[in-house]
C-alpha cells in the first residue's frame, strides 16, 4: 500500500517572506513574552513551522531574529532554547532601566506638548486585573507604549529602541509573577507625576520620579518571584543537561 503523501504546503514567493517573516517573528515573540512559549522550554523549526502554519524560511529568520533578541538560544543539532529566567536577568534587566530611562526622562523634560501629553495620559490610564492575563498583556503593551514614547521625544532613535527591548525582556518578567498584587493605581500616579514634571520641563523631578518608579517597579517583581513557588521554579530553573 502507497504511503500517504501529506499535502502540499504553498510555497512562498521571494516577494512575501519578508512579510511572512515579519508575521513569524511577532507572533512567536508575542507568545515567548507572555510564557505561552515557557521559559528554558525547547522548540524546534518543524514544531513552530506546524503550530503557527508558517514556512521553513520565515521560521528560521524570525528564529534568528528572535536570539539576537536574547529571547531564544541556538543548540546545536537540536533546536532552540527560550531563553530561561534569573535572578541575575531580573537584576541586570532593572540596572539598565535604571541608567537609560531616568536620562530619558530629564531630556524629554520639556521636550513634550500638549498633544504627546494628552497620548501619554491615555497610555497611563490602563489598569490590569490579578491574574487576568490578558487585562496583564494589555497593561502591559501601554506601560511599554508610555515609557517608550517619553524616549521617542528625546530624539534618540537608538536610546528608545534600547528602552523598547528592555521592556519587551522585562515583560516576561511581569508575566511570570504580576499576577500576583494588583499595583496598577500606584504605577497610573507615578505616571500622572512624571508626565507633570516632563511638562513643566523639570528635569530633576522627571529623573527622580522615574528613578523612583523604576524602584518600586524592581522591588515588587522580586517579591512576586520569590514568594510564589511556581513562579520560582519556573523562572529560576537551572539549564537542562
Amino acid at each position: 500500500m502507497a504511503t500517504p503523501t501529506a499535502p502540499n504546503r504553498p510555497r512562498s514567493s521571494a516577494a512575501e517572506i519578508p512579510l511572512l517573516t515579519d508575521r513569524a517573528y511577532e507572533r512567536i515573540k508575542h507568545d515567548v513574552i507572555t510564557c505561552v512559549l515557557a521559559p528554558g522550554a525547547e522548540v524546534s523549526e518543524p514544531q513552530l513551522c506546524l503550530n503557527y502554519r508558517l514556512g521553513k524560511a520565515p521560521v528560521r529568520m524570525a528564529l534568528i531574529r528572535l536570539a539576537h533578541d536574547g529571547l531564544v538560544r541556538a543548540i546545536p543539532r537540536r533546536g532552540y532554547r527560550i531563553t530561561p529566567v534569573t535572578l541575575k536577568d531580573i537584576q541586570d534587566i532593572f540596572e539598565l532601566r535604571l541608567m537609560l530611562e531616568p536620562a530619558a526622562a530629564r531630556m524629554a523634560a520639556g521636550k513634550i506638548d500638549g498633544k504627546q501629553a494628552r497620548a501619554l495620559d491615555e497610555a497611563s490610564r490602563t489598569g490590569y486585573q490579578s491574574g487576568d492575563a490578558q487585562s496583564i498583556g494589555r497593561f502591559l503593551e501601554m506601560n511599554k507604549d508610555f515609557h517608550v514614547a517619553i524616549a521617542d521625544t528625546t530624539g534618540n532613535l537608538r536610546l528608545a529602541a534600547m528602552i523598547a527591548q528592555l521592556h519587551d525582556q522585562m515583560t516576561r518578567l511581569l508575566h511570570l509573577g504580576l499576577g500576583l498584587r494588583n499595583r496598577s493605581a500606584e504605577m497610573q500616579s507615578e505616571h500622572r507625576a512624571l508626565i507633570k514634571a516632563l511638562l513643566r520641563g523639570n528635569g530633576d523631578s522627571a529623573e527622580r520620579i522615574a528613578r523612583e518608579q523604576i524602584e518600586a517597579a524592581r522591588a515588587m517583581v522580586l517579591s512576586a518571584v520569590m514568594t510564589s513557588s511556581s513562579v520560582l521554579n519556573l523562572a529560576l530553573g537551572g539549564e537542562p543537561h
